[in-house]
């Protein structure tokens, strides 16, 4: 077992036993200042568990993805599996297993901390249809709501989103929202407020694994290529010795190669460009589709001879998934992009402006160094309809650099 993966199970068992910990000690906090309110205990408990599940994804995000949740996984490696992407059956396997255990060492934390007995199995029973709905209803919203910000680009809201989701899954559903085979095992080992009856365990699960299915399926839906963001909810692989960033899909790698694009015959060097670099900027509004494609290529074909940049009027947080998976396909890696704002004084230092489908947007540019092309906006789109996109901006790219060849 790699040192990476050691420390990404090592994460998502603290995380799990953490989020565990809070669950049943706020549960058990609650009781005991407000006895006989069950109402007031259930604010207490949903929301210490919201305020401490987005923590705990704050710190254990970047080490793992911060699942801390079976379905969670599973969710990862099926949608990834056509795209290459996500976890691995393998690495699925292992991390179930880590949350599991974190789950029991979470509820026996909690014990001790206000010195119970160490091991306490729930008697609470929790057997009825109308709870098993709640499960389906909370786990489904639960995988719809990770996977659909990834894919939309907007992952690093994800600890706000995800622990307001179960703080108010916890009052909106029948079952107070347990949404994670992990913590419902590790619950079984408290017999407190927050306890369930190890007999009534599997039909949770069971349920959750419903939830699971209905998530996955409206995902696919609403999100056809949903697995190319996988990879967002798993942390990339570390980089290498030699400083270069890892794919956008880690199983991808191990399958192939990236290939590199047949060389263009309007490749340039150092001779043809002379000494002073031309300086090209490429813009649209959010910095994440279209001008990320056309700074990709550029960055590809003239290498360090050219000044290569890109930027929006409101720039996204980080370059759209499926427009990096298009130009993993051919060799190209932009993973590593971060989607810029556009400020005077980068448009004053700029040789050539091109815009990307969006020339009503900048009226202030300069004419006389200013190109709209006229391009469908790739972002939100899926892979198969990018690929047409990309390879028209690769060919007005090569068009760009025989003309700047010509006139250095």
């Amino acid at each position: 077992m790699t040192s990476t993966l050691w420390r990404r199970l090592l994460a998502e068992f603290t995380g799990t036993a953490l989020l565990v910990t809070a669950v049943v000690s706020s549960g058990i906090m609650a009781t005991t200042l407000a006895p006989d309110q069950v109402g007031l205990q259930l604010l207490a408990n949903s929301i210490t568990t919201a305020f401490t599940l987005g923590t705990l994804i704050l710190i254990f995000g970047p080490v793992s993805g911060a699942h801390f949740n079976p379905v969670v996984s599973a969710a990862d490696w099926f949608l990834g599996r056509r795209a290459g992407t996500g976890l691995t059956a393998g690495i699925l396997g292992a991390y179930g297993a880590a949350q599991i255990l974190g789950g029991v060492a979470g509820a026996v934390l909690a014990h001790l901390m206000f010195d119970l007995p160490a091991i306490d199995f729930a008697g609470k029973e929790r057997a009825a249809w109308h709870l098993w709905v709640g499960e389906v209803v909370a786990t489904s919203g639960l995988v719809l709501l990770i996977f659909a910000l990834a894919r939309s680009g907007r992952a690093s809201v994800a600890p706000a989103a995800v622990g307001a989701y179960i703080g108010a899954a916890s009052w909106f559903t029948s079952s107070t929202s347990f949404a994670n085979p992990a913590v419902t095992i590790g619950r079984a080992f408290s017999d407190t407020f927050a306890g369930i009856a190890p007999t009534s365990v599997p039909a949770f699960i069971l349920a959750q694994l419903a939830g699971l299915a209905v998530g996955v399926g409206l995902l696919t839906t609403l999100y056809p290529d949903a697995g190319v963001a996988a990879d967002q909810i798993v942390v990339p692989v570390e980089p290498a010795a030699t400083g270069t960033r890892g794919p956008p899909t880690r199983r991808a790698d191990r399958r192939r190669s990236p290939v590199k694009p047949p060389p263009s015959s309007h490749q340039i060097d150092e001779e043809h460009l002379g000494v002073d670099k031309p300086s090209v900027l490429f813009v649209c509004v959010h910095d994440a589709g279209g001008s990320q494609l056309a700074a990709g290529w550029l960055r590809q074909f003239a290498g360090d001879t050219v000044e290569v940049r890109s930027a929006g009027s409101a720039p996204a947080r980080q370059v759209d998934p499926a427009v990096a998976a298009a130009m993993w396909e051919v060799g190209i890696d932009i993973t590593g992009q971060v989607p810029t704002l556009l400020r005077p004084a980068t448009t004053a230092a700029a040789d050539v402006i091109i815009t990307i489908g969006c020339r009503s947007d900048f009226p202030g540019l300069p004419a006389g160094r200013h190109e709209n092309w006229d391009l469908d906006d790739p972002t939100g789109l899926g892979v198969e309809a990018i690929r047409p996109i990309r390879d028209e901006i690769r060919n007005r790219v090569e068009q760009l650099l025989a003309e700047l060849r010509r006139t250095t």
